[in-house]
């Protein structure tokens, strides 16, 4: 599609609604700016702008729609599928300015927020009175808009659910400046279709979030953690299955492999309790009722070690808990120092999982590729990562592509999907088309020319 160049102009026009100071011009962005994690994709905007209210970002909008100039949205940049790279140049319009906690409301447990609220900070501030906010993915830099545009999960998603479940309402500018508002504080909402459930996961294609109603739940007064050695990861998932079949419900199934446990034990430097087994499987566990928690431990170990497992290793405190949790959060961190990776975010069935794995096993015999993997193997979505090393890019582009084919056909076959949390944007349109068929992909693509017929916001990612 044809798009306006920025000329003098439109930056005197930008300057106007902005002023200098939130206004950079191509000369002058840094190259991390360029790309997001998904380093390989590359592409420069002709100018950044960093707006602070949602009539600055409307009148934006207005001035890009009547111009025809493409404007890609962008948090912290912490995606992996390029959707936060403006591979059309154009406006790329950072949130990371609208960071503002506007309200947390006690009473109603709701918290209102701008999108560039960084999700650890605002995490921090709910506990701080009481609350918590159970979305939980493991890049806790990563903005809430970021995480309300990809739908993110996380670590807790078994018991609370993902980010969808947790958004009220919506301040959203539309493609051609028009501000509109969806939902509230209200619990429930049943009115008309749900425009805001078109937005939430539309990877910034749609409409452009400046304020998100979010609801909190009583932050639980107990927690408690599992760390389950395996003999093999496939033994460790398979597992999984048979937890969930007892009956319990825990806040986090999470599994990882010695290599990768050890790839973060090293990059944190810290020392995790255990490290001899080959996999491993973590539970968590939560609530307010000591007695109930530890009941639901004790079904879950006894299940595991019916299951071949090890040993249970119980960490009841906060500092054993934090020092388990942090390393797990930071295995895709100390993947990425060590060499250059792509990534595949499937989500199967969770009976599923164990099968998948290993056939991510073959993948890496078949195609000489080292590929690793961590993930919630409680809601069956996998993070498998094939590493680069030292190949050549040419030998690394050929066998990196024949496994991500291999891998998602696999998740088709398997009734799968094709990302878990993690969104589509450029990486994975091709299999996201292949996924859901012309049928759906006309309905897609249909949403998207009502929402913006010019096709300026987020050009070429999704559908």
């Amino acid at each position: 599609m044809d798009y306006n160049k920025i000329t003098k102009e439109d930056i005197e026009v930008l300057i106007d609604i902005l002023d200098d100071d939130r206004v950079t011009l191509r000369e002058d962005i840094n190259e991390d700016y360029s790309h997001d994690e998904l380093a390989e994709l590359k592409a420069f905007p002709d100018i950044m702008i960093e707006p602070e209210t949602t009539e600055e970002v409307s009148q934006v909008m207005k001035f890009a729609s009547k111009r025809n100039i493409p404007v890609t949205p962008r948090g912290t940049g912490t995606g992996l599928c390029g959707g936060a790279v403006a591979m059309e140049a154009g406006i790329l319009l950072l949130t990371t300015s609208m960071d503002r906690i506007i309200e947390i409301d006690e009473e109603n447990l709701t918290a209102k927020v701008q999108p560039g609220v960084i999700l650890m900070n605002f995490a921090e501030k709910v506990n701080d009175l009481g609350f918590m906010y159970p979305p939980d993915p493991g890049e806790k830099s990563a903005t809430l808009g970021g995480n309300v545009l990809t739908n993110a999960g996380g670590m807790r998603a078994v018991k609370y659910g993902v980010t969808r479940d947790y958004v009220l309402g919506m301040e959203i500018v539309l493609p051609n400046g028009e501000i509109i508002n969806t939902g509230g504080k209200v619990v429930k909402n049943s009115s008309g279709y749900s425009i805001q459930d078109l937005i939430i996961g539309s990877e910034g294609t749609l409409g452009i979030v400046t304020e998100i109603t979010l609801k909190l739940v009583p932050m639980p007064k107990k927690a408690l953690t599992l760390l389950i050695p395996f003999d093999s990861l496939e033994e460790a998932i398979g597992t999984v299955p048979e937890i969930i079949n007892a009956k319990i419900v825990p806040t986090g199934i999470e599994f990882m492999e010695k290599e990768v446990l050890l790839a973060a034990t090293d990059y944190l430097g810290k020392e995790f309790p255990d490290t001899s087994a080959p996999a491993y499987l973590l539970l968590k566990f939560d609530g307010n009722d000591k007695k109930e928690i530890e009941k639901k431990y004790e079904v879950a170990a006894d299940v595991c070690l019916e299951n071949n497992a090890y040993d249970v290793y119980i960490a009841n405190t906060d500092e054993r808990q934090d020092v388990i949790w942090d390393t797990r959060g930071a295995l895709l961190e100390a993947l990425k120092a060590v060499s250059e990776l792509d990534e595949c975010d499937v989500v199967v069935p969770r009976n599923k999982v164990a099968d998948f794995v290993n056939f991510t096993h073959n993948l890496e015999d078949k195609h000489k590729l080292r590929i690793r993997g961590f993930g919630h193997a409680g809601d069956g979505n996998l993070h498998l990562y094939t590493l680069k090393d030292d190949l050549d890019d040419e030998t690394w582009q050929k066998r990196n592509k024949a496994v991500m084919d291999e891998l998602y056909a696999k998740s088709r076959e398997m009734k799968g999907k094709v990302s878990g949390e993690h969104g589509i944007a450029i990486a994975k349109k091709e299999y996201l088309h292949a996924d859901i068929g012309p049928v759906q992909l006309g309905l897609m693509r249909g949403i998207k020319n009502t929402f913006d017929p010019q096709n300026i916001l987020n050009p070429g990612k999704t559908v």
